[in-house]
């Protein structure tokens, strides 16, 4: 059986959009940046048997920023580079509202989630979900997730100490965060 593995995508794959692109989100190509070693680090979990699905708020849609078409555009040719570095993507799933809109998918609720179980036949539970944000630790968190804090994006460390709701792990990036969870999994045969 395959293992499962989520990732968020602003500040975990590629720069965090936030205060140096226009409405600080990802709304043309020209602004997706990856993160040095992002490329590699999914490779490495691909290499290593994982199905890599990304779960990302991107309410920017909803408040007009970029069109659907936009973010579609963006996600394929993320997609696009991903596999010229030799990783794929199971699949990727966006929640494209706002908080005032109340829907189930924004993190840290968790209907991403449940959708992707649904959709892909997976469970879950007890795997990795890496982010770079509160709402991705309590997201993972509530359900049932290992949850992993990366500092790449928009959370400095120190921020952390605050949380009522902790990650199970902090790392600099994503590469260090996957090899980790590779070293630990190599542990549990």
């Amino acid at each position: 059986m395959k293992k499962t593995i989520f990732i968020d995508r602003d500040g975990v794959i590629n720069k965090d959009p936030g205060g140096w692109t226009e409405h600080s989100y990802v709304t043309r190509w020209e602004d997706f940046h990856f993160l040095p070693g992002a490329k590699e680090a999914l490779k490495r979990l691909f290499d290593n048997g994982y199905d890599i699905i990304i779960i990302s708020n991107q309410g920017g849609v909803s408040k007009e920023y970029f069109s659907q078409d936009a973010l579609d555009e963006i996600t394929g040719k993320m997609l696009t580079e991903i596999r010229a570095a030799g990783a794929r993507i199971r699949k990727t799933y966006y929640c494209v509202h706002q908080d005032s809109d109340n829907c189930d998918c924004r993190k840290p609720k968790t209907g991403m989630f449940r959708q992707a179980e649904k959709d892909l036949g997976i469970k879950s539970k007890g795997t990795y979900f890496i982010g770079d944000g509160k709402v991705d630790v309590e997201a993972g968190n509530s359900i049932g997730l290992k949850t992993v804090l990366v500092l790449s994006g928009k959370t400095p460390a120190e921020e952390v100490d605050g949380w009522e709701i902790r990650p199970d792990h902090i790392f600099r990036d994503l590469f260090e965060a996957v090899k980790f969870i590779l070293n630990e999994s190599k542990g549990k045969k």
